[in-house]
């Protein structure tokens, strides 16, 4: 039997380049990819370059893996990207700058679900999405926020409408996460670690065929909240 194949997108920092370490530990043969990643294939690694605001990117990459691989197991829509905004000042990003965020960050992974869904359903696989704790509540001004909104309703979507075909389907939610992303305001809160966030991920898709985690909400310890 072929070895399982674990698809990061995202994969070159951060969250998305913990969880493929982690996958990789766990025995999965692992397809890292990111817009700025050399190809280069191994057998149990793969660099794969892809930008996940192309549905022709994200649909090539799907169907260069199972070709190449025999399979797809999993897949984590991890990219993403984010922005400071405000609507009622000159604060943050210039709304000119704003549409990358929301296609990266909602069409990004609406287009990796729709290109993994065959492989998955043939494989009884999962499917995992990065949203976030803001995600959950108010944050004033806050574009990003309202695009893992987003993907919470698109998890929720693509979940009723994969009952019947074995996928599963979670949304990851991350409260602030040590990376590159941590705006300057926010350098002294807690934070996780992107291990944290990875071993939430392999935990999810660790569980056996007949148990769907649906949501995960993770924080550091002593984050508020509002934040």
């Amino acid at each position: 039997m072929m070895e399982p194949v674990f698809v990061v997108t995202g994969a070159s920092r951060g969250i998305g380049a913990a969880t493929a370490s982690l996958a990789a530990d766990a025995g999965y043969r692992v397809v890292r990819a990111s817009r700025s990643a050399e190809e280069s294939v191994g057998d149990r690694g793969w660099d794969a370059k892809c930008d996940v605001s192309s549905w022709d990117s994200v649909q090539e990459l799907m169907s260069r893996v199972e070709s190449r691989w025999g399979r797809i197991d999993v897949v984590f829509a991890n990219a993403g990207v984010s922005l400071d905004t405000s609507f009622v000042s000159e604060a943050g990003a210039k709304p000119s700058e704003w549409t990358e965020m929301v296609v990266t960050n909602v069409c990004g992974p609406a287009f990796t679900a729709r290109a993994a869904m065959p492989a998955l359903m043939r494989s009884g696989g999962h499917l995992v999405l990065t949203g976030s704790a803001a995600g959950r509540g108010v944050r004033p001004g806050n574009l990003y926020s309202a695009t893992k909104w987003a993907i919470t309703g698109l998890a929720q979507a693509i979940r009723a409408e994969a009952v019947g075909t074995g996928v599963r389907v979670t949304v990851v939610q991350p409260g602030l996460v040590d990376t590159e992303a941590i705006p300057a305001s926010r350098a002294a809160d807690p934070k996780l670690a992107p291990e944290d966030v990875g071993r939430a991920v392999l935990y999810a898709v660790s569980q056996p065929s007949t148990v769907d985690v649906n949501e995960i909400l993770i924080r550091p310890t002593g984050q508020a909240a509002h934040r």
